[in-house]
């Protein structure tokens, strides 16, 4: 089961309320919890992939903390990367490197 996410609101909630709303309750409370559909690990395995591949990497370090917890093992993630560095780019893999190294670690 996904725990409640807050982040949204303790983030963002005083600048951009309706927005920390989405991210928490829509995102995170709606999309993320219908575990029956697609597991958090699955759908971690699928943000990292594409906050990877966006280069999107101060999402990718929260995610990659998520994804930890959702069950992806160093094994794994070190595979994900490798995979993706042909697709996203070299230079993405070794920013992406960088934070699971931390991560996993």
């Amino acid at each position: 089961m996904v725990e409640k996410q807050t982040a949204g609101r303790d983030r963002l909630g005083d600048f951009a309320p309706k927005f920390a709303e989405l991210n928490d309750d829509v995102l995170f409370g709606e999309v993320w919890s219908r575990e029956k559909l697609l597991s958090g690990r699955d759908r971690s395995l699928i943000t990292v992939a594409s906050l990877m591949s966006q280069g999107l990497f101060p999402q990718l370090k929260s995610h990659m903390l998520l994804a930890k917890k959702n069950g992806v093992t160093k094994k794994e993630i070190i595979e994900i990367i490798t995979q993706l560095a042909f697709y996203a780019g070299w230079p993405k893999a070794w920013s992406a490197f960088s934070l699971a190294k931390k991560i996993w670690n």
